[in-house]
């Protein structure tokens, strides 16, 4: 199998394949802007304002993070900064933070791992939460956890690599010989593959531009959105057990070791290919995050990171078999929850690839529902002129 794209849905669908015994390269041309490696990684899709299908596949894919450290432990990779450390939804609205307790209470109710929401009051919050702002009450899920995105994906594309996966540096693209895909790389020269994964993110359509049913053109609806973070220092202060904290809206805070706190993020939908940190940017972030916790405003700025996110026209994720050539499939467009997704999904494309495997139903997923998990169809070119849809309730 050939699959393109090393980031977190690429990275994913390597592992879930390599582990099941399948001879698989990795193309990764490790592209400036990779959602990924700009991820903050909160995994906590309990308060997601998002329903039905959607929120089932968000809410399986933190359900099965004890399963991937178990399997990436199994091959020496054991670390990828993921820590339960809880999550706070906060609110200066009682009314408003009334309703979100009421999800959140149901829904954590019937999924272990999130563990038992708990109302709490802005002290107590403070407690937990130190720069927190005094007038924000919380519900505290205990099982909301976060994940370091630039070491999960090292440890997959090494767990594949443990698994007899190659990992190539270079830049390719989809070709096609007597209808079947192929990988073409940037001197023209074809590798043959029984299926061919397209797993490169917001690039995925650059990836697949020189195919099509009538000739090049093959376009998936889905474009890059750019997001920029900020990581911000906290000298001599142990950070590594805070909660993160989501306001209303879709800003957030989460807190890593060693006194990083990383702020996001923007949502700049129509950005194109463009990876810069602005000055507007930046400004967004900062006054989101002290806006809920003045008590950072001492920190130092340590960077600002940029992820182009892969943005869907309908908000939902590509993932399936592409009707265009034979063998080629799609994993990408998961915009803001590819890390807490992708893992899983990943699993679940393994085994419809290949035929076999109750991954989707183990973990609750309906491929028959959960569209598009199956055969997809491609755009024509007049999509080039739309726009992403805002994917709510959903953190990087």
């Amino acid at each position: 199998m050939g699959v393109i794209g090393g980031g977190i849905a690429g990275a994913a669908t390597a592992f879930a394949l390599a582990r099941r015994g399948v001879s698989v390269e990795v193309f990764d041309s490790d592209a400036t802007g990779r959602a990924t490696a700009a991820g903050a990684g909160i995994i906590q899709p309990w308060s997601s304002s998002l329903t039905g299908p959607a929120y089932d596949l968000y809410s399986a894919g933190a359900q099965y993070y004890p399963t991937l450290r178990e399997r990436l432990a199994d091959v020496g990779q054991d670390e990828i900064g993921y820590r339960m450390s809880g999550s706070l939804v906060v609110d200066n609205d009682p009314a408003r933070l009334d309703a979100t307790e009421a999800r959140i209470r149901q829904r954590t109710a019937v999924v272990p791992i999130a563990g038992r929401a708990e109302r709490i009051d802005a002290a107590q919050a403070g407690a937990l939460f130190a720069p927190l702002a005094p007038d924000l009450e919380a519900v505290f899920i205990p099982g909301g956890a976060r994940v370091d995105g630039r070491a999960l994906c090292a440890a997959l594309l090494a767990g594949a690599r443990s698994h007899g996966a190659t990992v190539t540096g270079r830049q390719v693209m989809v070709g096609e010989i007597d209808g079947a895909a192929v990988i073409v790389d940037d001197s023209g020269t074809p590798s043959e593959f029984d299926s061919v994964v397209v797993a490169a993110g917001a690039w995925s359509n650059q990836v697949l531009s020189g195919i099509g049913p009538d000739g090049p053109g093959t376009r998936l609806p889905l474009e890059p959105q750019r997001g920029q973070i900020a990581h911000l220092n906290l000298t001599g202060t142990a950070t590594g057990d805070w909660p993160s904290i989501i306001p209303p809206g879709s800003h957030y805070l989460v807190a890593f070791d060693d006194g990083r706190v990383v702020a996001g993020a923007t949502r700049e939908t129509g950005s194109g290919y463009d990876p810069r940190v602005t000055a507007a940017g930046t400004e967004q972030v900062l006054a989101d995050a002290l806006a809920i916790a003045p008590g950072l405003s001492e920190a130092t700025l340590g960077e600002m990171r940029v992820g182009l996110r892969p943005m869907t026209t309908d908000g939902r994720a590509l993932v399936g078999e592409l009707d265009v050539l034979d063998g080629l499939f799609v994993n990408a467009g998961f915009g803001a929850a590819g890390l807490t997704m992708a893992p899983l999904v990943g699993e679940v494309l393994a085994d419809q690839i290949l035929g076999t495997g109750t991954t989707a139903q183990d973990f609750g997923i309906d491929p028959a529902t959960l569209a598009p998990l199956g055969r997809i169809e491609i755009v024509d070119d007049s999509a080039r002129g739309s726009r992403s849809r805002q994917r709510t309730g959903m953190r990087d």
